[in-house]
């Protein structure tokens, strides 16, 4: 018996989008499905907002400044492109497309509006998913929590959250992050549920031989 794996199916990749009220947890679970699972990579926007401590221009962020941004803008060089808390983020089209032309998943970290974009522009290409705070106390408490906050900014996202919460409605899927390992359970399982869906559509010359093979071909 061969011991050699069976060649892929070719498919295009997942525009995996998935958004929460600001310290719910995304970027985390977005971090670890990027590390975890093979084949995925992180869309990296460009944004006008300052680098923050740790942070690295292209790996976190393609940081630019206003005047940059608006060229991009006029280029028609972003996907989509948004204002959020005074400060401008947008998806780099060049990149997006190579990627999922290579059968690559490409893990969108966006707000509302960017996964409303995106899902307008691509809706055959993209699963969304909301990632919902057990609660707002829980919420408040892990705003709270990181590095550099203050009251002013914690009141700000908090009074966010809601306005973002109710969005979640528009998205293909919800998870409620209570349990870090279920809801990066929950979130592997959908993206390999939408991997089998875009495999399925790429099938079509496959099915064709079958029924030929089997004499059903008209």
């Amino acid at each position: 018996m061969s011991s050699e794996r069976p060649p892929e199916r070719p498919r295009r990749g997942v525009m995996f989008v998935i958004s929460s009220p600001s310290g719910a947890g995304k970027t985390t679970l977005c971090r670890r499905l990027i590390t975890e699972v093979p084949g995925v990579q992180l869309s990296i926007s460009a944004t006008t907002r300052a680098m923050r401590p740790g942070e690295a221009n292209g790996v976190d962020y393609h940081f630019v400044s206003r005047e940059e941004f608006q060229q991009k803008i006029d280029r028609d060089d972003f996907l989509e492109w948004a204002k959020v808390f005074q400060h401008f983020y947008g998806t780099p089209r060049s990149e997006v497309e190579a990627r999922l032309v290579a059968g690559i998943d490409v893990v969108f970290d966006v707000d509302w509006q960017g996964a409303r974009a995106l899902k307008t522009i691509r809706p055959g290409d993209v699963a969304s998913v909301f990632i919902l705070p057990p609660s707002i106390a829980q919420l408040k408490h892990r705003l709270e929590g990181r590095p550099g906050a203050d009251a002013k900014s914690v009141a700000n996202r908090l009074n966010g959250a809601g306005r973002d919460i109710l969005r979640w409605g528009e998205y293909d899927y919800a998870i409620v992050n209570d349990n870090l390992d279920t809801a990066f359970a929950e979130l592997r399982a959908i993206l390999m549920a939408e991997r089998i869906e875009r495999t399925r559509a790429s099938l079509g010359p496959v099915v064709d031989q079958l029924l030929k093979d089997s004499g059903l071909a008209t």
